[in-house]
């Protein structure tokens, strides 16, 4: 029997939070709503992304039905999927059934006027994907119409924000974990070393930082690593890239080849995709768009400005690291520190933050030969030291994993933020990052999907940034 094709729909918990409190007020009745999604369809399957939640008023919105008890009033739903087919987004009806198991599923009512409705949805959305998501209190299911005439079920429901949470329609049964796991699996049992190794994780440079990364990440048993980085190994690289060798600067060993050798010889069962390419080349950061989270790893101004992109625009958490050594004029050192800074969509924007300078961007455009002829010169290596990086690393691995699997205990303090650790003031600073609300990336790119171009880079003179 060949299994029914699914897909994923991913949420931000703050929209999410507003659509279960619209459904479950606590009266126990049914509400409904509809919700825009952007698109993305790639080899990994269909993903929709929710851009925005649309409740819908009882009495005037949702109405009593002339088969169920409520439905969606018609003039409601044609607004909604006429600005759908503009937007070019998904249209996604909802409502609650008052079930607290871990499974939901639709009436036979819910499907017989999905059959009669659809297709007519389908006609005027004119090549939008249009459905239905119908959620208990632990549980969500999805009939999902594709303009091609094929149906979808829900494959899983994910909540971003800080920790990222995951609903199904029925229960995952999690196999025993491989022995190798035993410790860890003590401590969060199968079911999470389960989600880690159906996880696509990618890594954006691998280089003191980002080695250090990948390794952590293999050895926690994520099932798919993602691994970027143009770079060939220099005997400058050895002090700090893991698995490095002399033998690998003589052979011109490309950083991504290294990594794939180290973490092979520990984990011979991970899926390894090695892409010796800058992100920010468009075929590149397309690749990243079906991640379950992104390690920014590199210290460029475009990797920065195009995994920050991706972050919002595909509903992707990622975080941003590096470690920096500033020295003063006469030798000592003014400035020892590493940064673990979370980018969730909405939230930790890198534009929002000042961390993606505009000037450096146009600067990185340039051929070191056209650097020089302005006379802008060529950049000096910075100091790193491979005890700065295992902090940022370290750190970064070990939140994702808290947040990941959804560890953390639930506080006040729930809001992405930036760590800096200053060594030689031996301080660690939690910032409470920027949220500008006239971004001109985070907040026009938010949950769009396809729709919109990533700002990557369209040939050697600049970047395509235009919606």
């Amino acid at each position: 029997m060949i299994p029914a094709a699914t897909c994923d729909v991913v949420i931000r918990s703050e929209d999410h939070d507003r659509l279960i409190a619209h459904l479950y007020p606590g009266d126990h009745d049914e509400y409904g709503a509809i919700l825009r999604a952007g698109v993305v369809s790639c080899d990994d399957g269909l993903r929709l992304l929710i851009n925005a939640v649309e409740p819908a008023r009882t009495g005037s919105d949702y109405v009593p039905g002339k088969y169920g008890y409520r439905t969606l009033a018609p003039t409601f739903i044609h607004q909604q999927i006429i600005r759908c087919r503009n937007e070019r987004m998904a249209y996604l009806a909802v409502h609650n059934h008052g079930s607290d198991s871990r499974t939901v599923a639709f009436s036979r009512i819910d499907m017989e006027s999905h059959e009669r409705g659809y297709p007519a949805l389908l006609d005027i959305g004119k090549g939008v994907p249009v459905g239905a998501l119908v959620f208990g209190r632990r549980s969500v299911a999805a009939d999902i119409w594709m303009p091609d005439g094929t149906r979808r079920t829900l494959g899983s429901y994910r909540i971003i924000g800080q920790t990222i949470r995951w609903l199904y329609t029925t229960p995952q049964q999690a196999i025993k974990a491989n022995a190798s796991f035993d410790r860890q699996v003590r401590m969060f049992g199968n079911a999470g070393q389960a989600m880690l190794g159906a996880s696509k994780v990618a890594v954006v440079g691998l280089g003191g930082v980002g080695s250090l990364v990948a390794e952590y990440l293999a050895r926690l048993g994520v099932g798919h690593l993602i691994l970027v980085d143009p770079d060939v190994i220099e005997d400058s690289n050895l002090s700090r890239v893991v698995g490095a060798t002399q033998t690998d600067v003589k052979t011109k060993q490309f950083k991504t080849q290294i990594a794939v050798r180290h973490l092979q010889e520990a984990r011979p069962d991970i899926r390894l995709e090695a892409i010796q390419d800058d992100v920010a080349n468009n075929a590149i950061a397309m690749k990243l768009r079906a991640c379950d989270f992104i390690f920014l790893a590199a210290d460029s101004m475009r990797s920065r400005l195009v995994v920050n992109a991706l972050v919002h625009q595909y509903l992707i958490p990622a975080v941003q690291m590096g470690a920096k050594i500033r020295r003063g004029a006469y030798g000592s050192i003014e400035e020892a520190m590493c940064a673990v800074r979370q980018i969730r969509p909405g939230m930790g924007c890198l534009w929002c933050n000042g961390m993606i300078d505009g000037t450096q961007l146009a600067l990185e455009a340039k051929t070191d030969k056209e650097r020089k002829e302005q006379n802008y010169g060529v950049r000096e290596p910075n100091p790193s030291v491979i005890t700065l990086n295992a902090v940022a690393a370290g750190h970064a691995v070990n939140d994702f994993l808290f947040d990941f699997l959804d560890l953390r205990l639930k506080t006040e303090n729930d809001g992405t933020m930036y760590q800096h650790h200053h060594f030689l003031r031996n301080i660690v600073q939690n910032v409470i990052p920027r949220n500008d609300p006239n971004c001109p990336e985070c907040k026009r790119r938010l949950g769009v999907g396809d729709v919109m171009e990533l700002p990557t880079k369209i040939d050697d003179t600049g970047f395509s940034m235009k919606p």
